[in-house]
């Protein structure tokens, strides 16, 4: 037993050198609350989409200098980052908000409710905050101003990215997102380590979910285009049709996940998501196009799956005489947990929320491009309880709709446990 209990005891003490200055941030995060639900309000009612985030971005900055942190502005595009400078010599911990809305029109009748308007790949469509970036920005902020108050005791140096377009860029020419621009533009050079959180309108406010290793999938898109031969759909042994070579492909890549994937590892999606050929009810098309996504955990898998999808493709199409191109574009790498770090962390998420308010993550096939920066550096990336006490998260509206809705009474929470992060890390590299 001694041995086992020894090595636990030296790790308390060496991560947690700095957990003296908890009580001033729980003093400070309480403090500083009723400002963070009014930037979170004031954004909300003024979302921008990703790389115009203009005046989100001037929101950040004058707040930063009027803290005394160093500023940057213009960072992949519309980005702000900002570093404070702690008194004594230590590691640099990067913390990250995503600043971008998305073109969905706001349903919730809220005094703060978003009006903005915009047009979005043709078609004229609101614009809100129905992911929660607005309460990460308004988060941060926070964090920013209870560190700043604490700089005198800080141990190492902070990093605040404030980055555009989580959501991803729809302009011609541009091949790049918020993140991987960010890295592109060297923010994590000087970083030790990095941590982000996420809020969930499906999970209860006061709670922290977490996972280790891959946490979120990897996305990418797919395109297939089948070629066959145009005829008479009176005739169709005269051509090569492509409409059902393309239904027997996306029966075929089914079998990716129930044959091919070790789902009792990681799950993986492939899914088909538009078909679109032919014109005319008697005509075989020369050709049909289809779109989907593909969602993966970890680099060795998202090959796998690669190359079984153009396996498949390209075979079907090749036994019913046509041929099928098949197209696959890498947009954000799976959202990876250093293993090392999270183990370490868990202490503090207990600490900021209660042991038993933190829970473990089932893997989640959505995205995230936080997974940019753990590629260059050990990260943390966490879920944070944006739903009613006693709400019904199968009842709750998801992400990305109208309806989307974020119970406020627990940012403060947020506030707390990213100033732990800085702190308890800072404590661990001494």
């Amino acid at each position: 037993m001694r041995k086992l209990i020894l090595p636990l005891v030296l790790l308390s003490g060496t991560v947690f050198g700095q957990s003296k200055l908890r009580p001033e941030i729980d003093k400070k995060a309480t403090a500083v609350e009723t400002k963070v639900i009014e930037w979170r309000r004031d954004i909300h009612q003024n979302p921008e989409l990703g790389n115009q985030e203009k005046r989100t971005a001037k929101l950040i900055a004058d707040h930063l200098r009027s803290l005394g942190i160093e500023v940057t502005e213009n960072v992949a595009v519309t980005g702000v980052v900002g570093v404070l400078r702690g008194a004594k010599p230590g590691p640099m911990v990067a913390l990250r908000a995503d600043m971008d809305a998305l073109p969905v029109t706001e349903r919730v009748d809220l005094p703060f409710k978003s009006t903005v308007t915009t047009t979005y790949n043709g078609q004229q469509t609101g614009v809100m905050h129905a992911c929660g970036h607005d309460s990460h920005v308004a988060i941060l902020m926070g964090v920013a101003e209870v560190l700043a108050g604490i700089k005198n005791q800080l141990e190492g140096s902070v990093k605040f990215i404030f980055q555009p377009a989580e959501e991803g860029i729809y302009e011609p020419g541009v091949t790049t997102w918020g993140a991987k621009q960010m890295v592109e533009e060297g923010v994590m050079k000087d970083v030790d380590a990095i941590f982000g959180l996420h809020i969930s309108a499906q999970t209860e406010v006061g709670t922290i979910g977490y996972r280790s290793g891959p946490a979120q999938a990897a996305v990418d898109n797919l395109e297939i285009i089948v070629h066959g031969t145009q005829a008479h759909g009176a005739s169709p042994w005269s051509g090569v049709d492509p409409i059902v070579t393309a239904s027997q492909i996306v029966t075929g890549l089914q079998t990716i996940l129930s044959r091919s994937v070790n789902i009792t590892q990681n799950p993986a999606v492939v899914t088909v998501g538009a078909i679109h050929g032919g014109i005319r009810h008697n005509i075989i098309p020369e050709k049909v196009e289809m779109i989907g996504t593909i969602r993966t955990f970890g680099d060795e898998q998202q090959e796998l799956v690669h190359r079984r999808i153009m396996e498949i493709a390209t075979n079907i199409a090749e036994s019913a005489g046509a041929k099928a191109e098949v197209n696959i574009t890498k947009l954000y790498p799976s959202t990876v947990n250093d293993p090392n770090l999270t183990s370490k962390m868990v202490a503090t998420l207990e600490a900021a929320a209660g042991k038993e308010n933190v829970k473990v993550n089932p893997p989640v096939t959505g995205a995230e491009d936080f997974s940019f920066y753990q590629r260059e550096k050990p990260g943390l990336f966490i879920g944070l309880g944006g739903m009613k006490k006693g709400g019904d998260p199968t009842k709750t509206p998801s992400h990305h709709t109208p309806d989307f809705y974020l119970d406020e009474s627990r940012f403060v929470l947020g506030v707390r446990v990213m100033s732990y992060f800085v702190v308890d890390f800072m404590g661990m590299k001494k």
